[in-house]
């Protein structure tokens, strides 16, 4: 019978009337339509629903935004934010798509291409000064 359960990717949810202080952990799919201040952290997907409001930190593998956060995004993967999404805060990712009329306040910075960020010294040369001017007057 724990073959089958595990089998199913669970999907959860916080619905509107939920308020949460604190941080919350979570393994697959989460969805977020309450208001929660803390931290978020997962390998998995979160979405924020339309009617939640989050303040604090995301960091998860990828996220889909239809209500308001407070706060930086830190996903692995892609991070999306709908028409009505409202993002004050910093966002790091693969991949983002802002769809027309949502907000989004802060910087971004978007690595689609992480092995190429890992060695970004590569760009720089030894130097090599010729002997001219070395020995020239005093």
């Amino acid at each position: 019978m724990s073959d089958s359960i595990s089998s199913t990717t669970s999907k959860n949810t916080l619905a509107s009337d939920v308020e949460i202080k604190g941080s919350i952990k979570f393994q697959n799919d989460l969805t977020i339509d309450g208001k929660v201040e803390g931290e978020i952290s997962s390998q998995g997907t979160l979405t924020v629903g339309e009617n939640a409001e989050i303040r604090g930190e995301i960091k998860t593998k990828s996220v889909t935004v239809f209500g308001k956060v407070h706060g930086n995004i830190t996903v692995e993967e892609r991070c999306e934010l709908r028409s009505h999404a409202v993002l004050q805060g910093d966002l790091k990712a693969s991949r983002l798509v802002i769809e027309d009329g949502a907000t989004f306040v802060g910087k971004s910075e978007v690595t689609p291409n992480r092995i190429a960020m890992k060695t970004p010294e590569i760009v720089r040369t030894p130097e090599n000064r010729p002997a001219t001017g070395l020995g020239g007057p005093r």
